[in-house]
């Protein structure tokens, strides 16, 4: 995969965030560095990025494409109010889980996808709830 200033900036923006931003928000801060960028060029490098392993895509149930630059084994926790994602840190069951599943069904696993959901802090004291 070539280096490119376009790709530099845009992988930069993403590591300096905890927030899995979704390209939109991406674009808004690669643009104040590079004011010619266009958003077709952010999504482009998105999707190599995310098709080398570089960066991870979130493709969360009913809402847009996010991105997170930590590639580690990790989940996410997603707040079905206002969007939030949060990581969670990695399970030791998983390898037991996945070796379950492959006996199972038959299936040799090559992944998974887990997304959790729940309301997160600020949206819990918004409705007195937590």
């Amino acid at each position: 995969m070539r280096k490119t200033k376009q790709r530099e900036a845009i992988l930069d923006e993403l590591t300096k965030l905890c927030t899995h931003p979704s390209a939109d928000e991406l674009y808004g801060r690669v643009k104040k560095r590079l004011p010619r960028i266009s958003l077709g060029t952010v999504y482009r490098n998105l999707e190599t990025l995310s098709r080398e392993g570089v960066i991870q895509r979130l493709d969360t149930a009913g809402s847009q494409k996010r991105f997170d630059a930590d590639t580690g084994d990790h989940r996410h926790i997603r707040c079905i109010r206002c969007g939030r994602i949060d990581d969670l840190a990695a399970g030791a069951d998983r390898a037991r889980c996945d070796a379950r599943v492959a006996k199972g069904t038959g299936y040799r696993v090559l992944g998974r996808r887990v997304e959790y959901l729940g309301v997160c802090p600020a949206c819990g004291r918004k409705t007195g709830r937590r």
